[in-house]
């Protein structure tokens, strides 16, 4: 689903990490997705990863309220 992994939980812990125009991507995103409040978060997450394995993530992705979640990616796993 996500980078060849599924998400199994609800994203919990939600912190933002950036807002407009602190976000590196927000050209490529306006470019994309279309222009609006664009917010980059992280959160936890019981994902599948491709071998079959499930495991505590940190994931992290963008966010904006027209779109909603895109580009979802496994930043860390969690032990």
């Amino acid at each position: 689903m996500y980078q060849g992994c599924e998400l199994l939980s609800e994203i919990g812990d939600v912190e933002t990490i950036a807002v407009g125009n602190r976000i590196r991507d927000l050209r490529r995103l306006r470019r994309d997705y279309g222009d609006g409040r664009w917010r980059k978060l992280k959160g936890k997450a019981t994902v599948r990863l491709p071998d079959g394995t499930t495991c505590r993530a940190e994931v992290h992705w963008y966010e904006m309220t027209s779109v909603g979640r895109i580009e979802i990616k496994i930043k860390r796993i969690l032990f």
